[in-house]
């Protein structure tokens, strides 16, 4: 785990979700390994924090990911600037249905309902809320746990209603949401190398 190692040697306060963060990190291994996909919401902030683990997962973060010559029935000149993704679903970029979730059913259940569409057994649901109380949130992670999928909190404060729900609970240890943040960063961004190191670490 030479990520972890390295974040809790940057940054010592993260000492106690040391193995939160570890055992986030292997089960979202495992996820990929069955080919399974991860799903991520959250608001504001949270949004856009999910909207960057997708992006850091779905191409290479700190590798290439190179596919190698016949490994898919593409021309070479196409084939050599693909990068292999690890499958990450931001749900509020799906808009349309978001929007008209809201409008047509109940706004706290929009997240709910893309995971009751998408959500599949094996599937990894994280969700990030800065107080661990985000309604939103805690429906989808309710609806993912119906669903038999594995889910992961990304928190801070006292952990909220997310450390009761979740399976794994990441608790940023900040009081102050824009302090939270600035610790979610390199959390997230030592999962993402992490498990990209699981798979690419050659």
């Amino acid at each position: 785990m030479k990520y972890v190692n390295e974040l809790i040697e940057r940054y010592p306060v993260l000492e106690t979700c040391k193995q939160d963060i570890i055992d986030a990190i292997n089960v979202i291994t495992d996820m990929h390994k069955n080919d399974k996909k991860l799903l991520l919401c959250g608001n504001g902030g949270s949004c856009s924090d999910c909207e960057h683990i997708s992006g850091e997962f779905l191409k290479g973060f700190l590798k290439l990911r190179p596919y190698k010559k016949g490994e898919l029935n593409l021309e070479e000149d196409i084939l050599t600037k693909l990068q292999k993704g690890i499958p990450a679903i931001p749900l509020a970029s799906l808009t349309s249905l978001g929007s008209a979730f809201c409008n047509d059913v109940d706004p706290d259940l929009t997240y709910a309902q893309l995971v009751n569409a998408l959500g599949k057994k094996g599937d990894v649901l994280m969700g990030i809320s800065t107080s661990g109380n985000a309604k939103n949130v805690s429906y989808a992670v309710k609806c993912a746990k119906a669903l038999n999928i594995t889910t992961i909190g990304l928190t801070g404060k006292t952990g909220g209603s997310l450390k009761e729900l979740c399976d794994i609970v990441i608790v940023a240890p900040e009081n102050e949401t824009f302090k939270i943040q600035e610790l979610h960063l390199p959390i997230y961004h030592a999962i993402c190398a992490q498990v990209e190191e699981n798979f690419f670490n050659k």
